[in-house]
Protein backbone atom coordinates (compact mmCIF):
# COMPACT_ATOMS: atom_id res chain seq x y z
CA UNK A 1 0.00 0.00 0.00
CA UNK A 2 0.71 3.55 -0.52
CA UNK A 3 1.70 4.92 3.48
CA UNK A 4 1.70 8.97 4.19
CA UNK A 5 3.28 8.95 7.02
CA UNK A 6 2.34 12.00 8.71
CA UNK A 7 4.18 13.78 11.68
CA UNK A 8 5.22 16.85 13.45
CA UNK A 9 9.05 17.00 13.22
CA UNK A 10 10.97 19.19 15.93
CA UNK A 11 13.70 20.57 13.40
CA UNK A 12 10.52 21.89 11.19
CA UNK A 13 8.58 23.48 13.86
CA UNK A 14 7.98 27.75 14.69
CA UNK A 15 10.11 29.64 16.75
CA UNK A 16 10.20 32.97 17.64
CA UNK A 17 12.19 35.26 20.13
CA UNK A 18 11.18 34.53 23.78
CA UNK A 19 9.33 30.95 23.13
CA UNK A 20 9.61 28.36 26.05
CA UNK A 21 12.23 26.11 25.76
CA UNK A 22 9.73 23.38 26.19
CA UNK A 23 7.24 24.31 24.01
CA UNK A 24 8.26 21.56 21.47
CA UNK A 25 8.94 18.69 23.44
CA UNK A 26 6.13 16.34 22.17
CA UNK A 27 7.30 16.48 18.68
CA UNK A 28 8.83 14.33 16.93
CA UNK A 29 12.89 13.66 15.91
CA UNK A 30 13.98 12.44 12.60
CA UNK A 31 15.18 9.23 14.40
CA UNK A 32 11.46 8.03 14.92
CA UNK A 33 9.58 8.98 11.44
CA UNK A 34 12.99 7.51 9.50
CA UNK A 35 12.47 4.05 12.17
CA UNK A 36 8.83 4.18 11.51
CA UNK A 37 9.26 4.36 7.77
CA UNK A 38 11.71 1.71 7.72
CA UNK A 39 9.60 -0.72 9.72
CA UNK A 40 6.56 -0.03 7.08
CA UNK A 41 8.48 -1.02 4.53
CA UNK A 42 10.03 -4.03 5.43
CA UNK A 43 6.21 -5.04 5.17
CA UNK A 44 6.55 -4.11 1.39
CA UNK A 45 4.72 -0.29 1.94
CA UNK A 46 5.80 2.69 -0.12
CA UNK A 47 5.88 5.31 2.43
CA UNK A 48 5.86 8.91 1.94
CA UNK A 49 7.09 11.17 5.00
CA UNK A 50 4.63 14.32 4.91
CA UNK A 51 4.55 17.32 7.70
CA UNK A 52 1.17 17.91 9.48
CA UNK A 53 1.22 21.85 8.98
CA UNK A 54 -1.33 23.56 6.49
CA UNK A 55 0.54 22.28 2.96
CA UNK A 56 -1.01 19.37 4.17
CA UNK A 57 -4.00 18.75 1.89
CA UNK A 58 -2.59 20.35 -0.75
CA UNK A 59 0.36 17.84 -0.32
CA UNK A 60 -2.38 14.80 0.02
CA UNK A 61 -3.74 15.42 -2.59
CA UNK A 62 -0.56 14.74 -4.96
CA UNK A 63 0.29 12.22 -3.00
CA UNK A 64 -2.97 10.00 -2.94
CA UNK A 65 -2.42 7.85 -0.05
CA UNK A 66 -4.32 4.55 0.70
CA UNK A 67 -3.59 5.15 4.18
CA UNK A 68 -2.16 7.40 6.33
CA UNK A 69 0.05 6.17 9.39
CA UNK A 70 -0.69 9.67 11.34
CA UNK A 71 1.34 10.53 14.63
CA UNK A 72 1.31 14.28 14.01
CA UNK A 73 0.95 16.41 17.03
CA UNK A 74 -0.18 19.95 16.17
CA UNK A 75 1.62 22.98 17.29
CA UNK A 76 -1.33 25.07 17.92
CA UNK A 77 -4.69 25.06 19.63
CA UNK A 78 -6.60 23.36 22.67
CA UNK A 79 -7.29 20.46 20.30
CA UNK A 80 -3.95 20.79 18.00
CA UNK A 81 -3.48 16.70 18.32
CA UNK A 82 -6.68 16.49 16.50
CA UNK A 83 -6.74 18.83 13.57
CA UNK A 84 -4.70 16.39 11.32
CA UNK A 85 -7.16 13.63 11.75
CA UNK A 86 -10.00 16.64 11.15
CA UNK A 87 -8.21 16.89 8.01
CA UNK A 88 -8.40 12.86 6.76
CA UNK A 89 -11.97 13.01 7.79
CA UNK A 90 -12.96 15.49 5.70
CA UNK A 91 -11.01 13.93 2.53
CA UNK A 92 -12.53 10.57 3.76
CA UNK A 93 -8.78 8.99 3.21
CA UNK A 94 -8.32 6.46 6.18
CA UNK A 95 -5.58 6.69 9.11
CA UNK A 96 -4.25 5.04 11.96
CA UNK A 97 -4.93 5.66 15.16
CA UNK A 98 -8.19 7.34 17.57
CA UNK A 99 -10.40 9.84 15.71
CA UNK A 100 -11.20 13.06 15.92
CA UNK A 101 -13.22 12.94 19.19
CA UNK A 102 -10.68 10.96 21.58
CA UNK A 103 -7.59 12.62 20.74
CA UNK A 104 -9.34 16.42 21.31
CA UNK A 105 -10.99 14.89 24.69
CA UNK A 106 -7.59 12.96 25.80
CA UNK A 107 -5.41 16.11 25.23
CA UNK A 108 -7.29 17.81 27.77
CA UNK A 109 -6.60 16.04 31.22
CA UNK A 110 -9.44 17.29 33.09
CA UNK A 111 -12.12 16.38 30.58
CA UNK A 112 -10.55 12.57 30.46
CA UNK A 113 -10.71 12.86 33.92
CA UNK A 114 -14.64 13.97 34.16
CA UNK A 115 -15.37 11.38 31.73
CA UNK A 116 -13.35 8.79 33.91
CA UNK A 117 -14.85 9.74 36.80
CA UNK A 118 -18.12 9.23 35.61
CA UNK A 119 -17.70 5.92 34.37
CA UNK A 120 -16.38 5.08 37.88
CA UNK A 121 -12.68 4.39 37.17
CA UNK A 122 -10.34 5.72 39.29
CA UNK A 123 -8.35 8.97 39.10
CA UNK A 124 -7.32 11.06 41.79
CA UNK A 125 -9.47 13.90 42.89
CA UNK A 126 -9.08 17.19 41.11
CA UNK A 127 -9.80 20.71 40.56
CA UNK A 128 -9.19 23.17 37.56
CA UNK A 129 -7.33 26.52 37.96
CA UNK A 130 -8.77 29.06 35.65
CA UNK A 131 -6.50 32.25 38.03
CA UNK A 132 -4.22 31.89 41.03
CA UNK A 133 -6.72 33.65 43.54
CA UNK A 134 -9.32 30.42 43.45
CA UNK A 135 -10.15 28.99 46.53
CA UNK A 136 -9.23 25.49 47.08
CA UNK A 137 -12.05 23.64 47.16
CA UNK A 138 -12.24 22.00 51.06
CA UNK A 139 -12.31 18.35 49.74
CA UNK A 140 -8.95 18.52 48.46
CA UNK A 141 -6.31 17.43 50.74
CA UNK A 142 -2.19 18.12 50.44
CA UNK A 143 0.02 17.01 48.84
CA UNK A 144 -1.24 17.93 45.43
CA UNK A 145 0.06 17.66 42.23
CA UNK A 146 0.42 21.13 40.10
CA UNK A 147 0.65 20.57 35.98
CA UNK A 148 -0.98 21.81 32.91
CA UNK A 149 -4.61 20.71 31.61
CA UNK A 150 -3.10 20.48 27.83
CA UNK A 151 0.06 19.10 27.66
CA UNK A 152 1.99 16.12 27.27
CA UNK A 153 5.96 14.21 27.53
CA UNK A 154 5.49 15.77 31.12
CA UNK A 155 5.37 19.40 30.31
CA UNK A 156 5.60 21.33 32.57
CA UNK A 157 6.41 18.30 35.39
CA UNK A 158 8.96 19.02 38.17
CA UNK A 159 10.00 18.12 41.57
CA UNK A 160 8.10 21.77 42.47
CA UNK A 161 4.89 20.12 40.95
CA UNK A 162 3.95 18.50 44.13
CA UNK A 163 2.85 21.36 46.77
CA UNK A 164 2.34 20.72 50.60
CA UNK A 165 0.18 23.92 51.25
CA UNK A 166 -1.29 26.68 50.06
CA UNK A 167 1.69 28.75 49.64
CA UNK A 168 3.43 26.95 47.17
CA UNK A 169 0.29 25.71 45.64
CA UNK A 170 0.03 29.68 44.17
CA UNK A 171 3.64 30.16 43.68
CA UNK A 172 3.37 27.06 41.46
CA UNK A 173 -0.48 27.94 39.90
CA UNK A 174 1.79 31.60 38.60
CA UNK A 175 4.42 29.29 37.58
CA UNK A 176 1.96 27.14 35.20
CA UNK A 177 -0.32 30.08 34.18
CA UNK A 178 3.04 32.33 32.83
CA UNK A 179 4.45 29.59 31.50
CA UNK A 180 1.37 28.02 29.61
CA UNK A 181 -1.18 30.54 29.28
CA UNK A 182 -3.82 27.79 29.91
CA UNK A 183 -6.05 26.23 33.07
CA UNK A 184 -4.17 23.91 35.24
CA UNK A 185 -4.77 20.89 36.70
CA UNK A 186 -4.45 20.35 40.27
CA UNK A 187 -4.96 16.56 41.54
CA UNK A 188 -4.28 14.61 44.77
CA UNK A 189 -0.36 13.30 44.87
CA UNK A 190 -0.77 9.44 44.65
CA UNK A 191 2.65 8.77 46.48
CA UNK A 192 3.60 4.95 44.47
CA UNK A 193 5.02 3.50 41.92
CA UNK A 194 4.48 4.72 38.29
CA UNK A 195 3.21 2.31 36.18
CA UNK A 196 2.06 2.74 32.11
CA UNK A 197 0.76 -0.35 30.33
CA UNK A 198 0.42 -0.23 26.49
CA UNK A 199 -1.95 -1.87 24.22
CA UNK A 200 -2.71 -2.42 20.74
CA UNK A 201 -6.09 -3.43 18.72
CA UNK A 202 -9.41 -2.87 18.87
CA UNK A 203 -12.43 -3.94 20.99
CA UNK A 204 -14.39 -6.32 19.34
CA UNK A 205 -17.46 -4.66 17.55
CA UNK A 206 -20.34 -3.61 19.08
CA UNK A 207 -18.85 -1.96 22.12
CA UNK A 208 -20.37 1.10 23.03
CA UNK A 209 -18.64 4.03 24.80
CA UNK A 210 -19.82 3.10 28.24
CA UNK A 211 -19.14 0.40 31.03
CA UNK A 212 -21.86 -2.31 31.81
CA UNK A 213 -23.43 -0.68 35.17
CA UNK A 214 -23.67 -4.18 36.50
CA UNK A 215 -21.41 -5.13 38.29
CA UNK A 216 -21.21 -8.71 37.43
CA UNK A 217 -21.00 -8.19 33.96
CA UNK A 218 -18.12 -9.74 31.88
CA UNK A 219 -15.17 -7.13 31.32
CA UNK A 220 -15.13 -6.56 27.48
CA UNK A 221 -11.39 -6.78 26.56
CA UNK A 222 -11.49 -8.95 23.45
CA UNK A 223 -9.58 -7.84 20.41
CA UNK A 224 -7.02 -5.86 22.97
CA UNK A 225 -3.27 -6.76 22.98
CA UNK A 226 -1.76 -5.91 26.34
CA UNK A 227 2.37 -5.81 26.19
CA UNK A 228 3.82 -6.49 30.07
CA UNK A 229 3.54 -3.17 32.13
CA UNK A 230 6.70 -1.03 32.20
CA UNK A 231 7.51 0.92 35.83
CA UNK A 232 9.72 3.39 35.96
CA UNK A 233 12.88 2.79 38.75
CA UNK A 234 12.70 6.03 40.58
CA UNK A 235 15.27 5.01 42.53
CA UNK A 236 17.73 5.67 39.65
CA UNK A 237 17.18 9.09 39.04
CA UNK A 238 18.69 12.15 41.27
CA UNK A 239 16.42 12.55 44.83
CA UNK A 240 16.08 15.81 43.59
CA UNK A 241 13.45 14.59 41.17
CA UNK A 242 11.77 13.63 44.16
CA UNK A 243 10.28 10.19 42.80
CA UNK A 244 8.37 11.95 40.15
CA UNK A 245 8.19 10.96 36.32
CA UNK A 246 9.66 14.89 35.36
CA UNK A 247 9.85 16.74 32.41
CA UNK A 248 13.33 16.29 32.57
CA UNK A 249 13.47 12.21 32.71
CA UNK A 250 11.22 12.23 29.63
CA UNK A 251 13.46 14.34 27.39
CA UNK A 252 16.69 15.47 28.81
CA UNK A 253 17.44 11.89 30.38
CA UNK A 254 15.71 9.97 27.48
CA UNK A 255 18.59 7.84 26.42
CA UNK A 256 19.41 6.72 29.75
CA UNK A 257 16.19 5.76 30.66
CA UNK A 258 15.97 3.34 33.54
CA UNK A 259 12.78 0.88 34.01
CA UNK A 260 11.22 -2.22 34.62
CA UNK A 261 9.70 -3.94 32.55
CA UNK A 262 7.74 -6.27 32.73
CA UNK A 263 7.11 -4.71 36.00
CA UNK A 264 7.50 -6.87 39.57
CA UNK A 265 3.95 -6.92 39.80
CA UNK A 266 1.61 -9.91 40.75
CA UNK A 267 -0.94 -11.07 38.58
CA UNK A 268 -3.95 -9.98 39.93
CA UNK A 269 -2.59 -6.25 39.72
CA UNK A 270 -1.17 -7.42 36.05
CA UNK A 271 -5.29 -8.44 35.38
CA UNK A 272 -6.76 -5.18 36.84
CA UNK A 273 -4.29 -3.01 35.28
CA UNK A 274 -5.07 -4.49 32.05
CA UNK A 275 -9.04 -4.25 32.74
CA UNK A 276 -8.51 -0.39 33.82
CA UNK A 277 -6.48 0.06 30.73
CA UNK A 278 -9.38 -1.84 28.40
CA UNK A 279 -11.98 0.48 30.41
CA UNK A 280 -9.89 3.65 29.70
CA UNK A 281 -9.71 2.87 25.98
CA UNK A 282 -13.33 1.80 25.64
CA UNK A 283 -14.80 5.01 27.58
CA UNK A 284 -12.40 7.45 25.81
CA UNK A 285 -13.04 5.76 22.21
CA UNK A 286 -9.61 5.02 21.28
CA UNK A 287 -8.50 2.65 18.39
CA UNK A 288 -5.76 1.08 17.44
CA UNK A 289 -3.42 1.57 19.87
CA UNK A 290 -2.76 3.48 23.31
CA UNK A 291 -1.14 3.74 26.32
CA UNK A 292 -2.24 4.47 29.85
CA UNK A 293 -0.22 5.83 32.88
CA UNK A 294 -1.11 4.78 36.40
CA UNK A 295 0.18 5.60 39.98
CA UNK A 296 -0.30 2.61 42.71
CA UNK A 297 -1.00 4.06 45.71
CA UNK A 298 1.04 2.47 48.43
CA UNK A 299 -0.81 4.13 51.01
CA UNK A 300 -3.74 2.44 50.18
CA UNK A 301 -2.06 -1.42 49.32
CA UNK A 302 -0.86 -0.08 45.90
CA UNK A 303 -4.43 0.87 44.77
CA UNK A 304 -4.46 1.80 40.83
CA UNK A 305 -4.91 5.26 39.94
CA UNK A 306 -5.43 6.24 36.36
CA UNK A 307 -3.50 9.53 35.65
CA UNK A 308 -4.19 9.71 32.01
CA UNK A 309 -4.38 7.86 28.50
CA UNK A 310 -2.02 8.91 25.74
CA UNK A 311 -3.43 7.66 22.53
CA UNK A 312 -0.86 8.93 20.29
CA UNK A 313 2.03 7.14 22.53
CA UNK A 314 5.51 7.79 21.81
CA UNK A 315 7.21 4.94 18.84
CA UNK A 316 10.99 6.11 19.53
CA UNK A 317 12.44 2.78 19.29
CA UNK A 318 15.37 3.20 21.67
CA UNK A 319 13.65 4.70 24.20
CA UNK A 320 9.77 5.15 23.67
CA UNK A 321 7.25 3.08 26.58
CA UNK A 322 5.52 1.34 24.50
CA UNK A 323 8.74 0.17 22.17
CA UNK A 324 9.66 -1.27 25.44
CA UNK A 325 7.03 -2.74 26.55
CA UNK A 326 6.41 -4.51 22.73
CA UNK A 327 9.68 -5.58 23.40
CA UNK A 328 9.35 -7.01 27.11
CA UNK A 329 6.06 -8.60 25.02
CA UNK A 330 8.50 -10.20 22.59
CA UNK A 331 7.27 -8.48 19.95
CA UNK A 332 10.23 -6.92 17.26
CA UNK A 333 10.02 -2.74 16.31
CA UNK A 334 8.28 -3.87 12.97
CA UNK A 335 5.66 -6.16 14.44
CA UNK A 336 4.57 -3.25 16.66
CA UNK A 337 4.46 -0.46 13.68
CA UNK A 338 2.86 -2.81 11.25
CA UNK A 339 0.43 -4.50 13.83
CA UNK A 340 -0.91 -0.96 14.63
CA UNK A 341 -1.18 -0.01 10.64
CA UNK A 342 -3.02 -3.81 9.94
CA UNK A 343 -5.47 -2.52 12.84
CA UNK A 344 -6.50 0.17 11.21
CA UNK A 345 -6.30 -1.54 7.74
CA UNK A 346 -8.86 -4.03 8.68
CA UNK A 347 -11.24 -1.66 10.18
CA UNK A 348 -11.47 0.51 7.10
CA UNK A 349 -11.89 -2.98 5.20
CA UNK A 350 -8.76 -1.93 2.66
CA UNK A 351 -7.88 -5.89 2.06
Amino acid sequence: MRVALLANLKKNAPTWPGISPDLWDDLDSEKTTDAIANALRSAGHEVIYLEGNPDLVEHLREVKPDICFNISEGHFGDSRESQVPSILEMLRIPYTGSKVLTLALSLDKPMTKRVLAYHSLPTPPFQVFERIKEELDPDMRFPLFVKPSREGTGMGVTAESIVNDEAQLRSQLRIMFERYDQPVLVERFIEGREVTVGVVGNLTSPVAWRLPEDDEAPRVQKGLHFFPPLEVDMSRYPEEEKGVYTSKIKVEMADVFHYLCPAPLSEETVEELNWLTAATFRVTGCQDVARVDFRLDRNDNDKPYILEINPLPGLNPGYSDLCIEARAGGWSYEKLVNRILDEAIERYELE
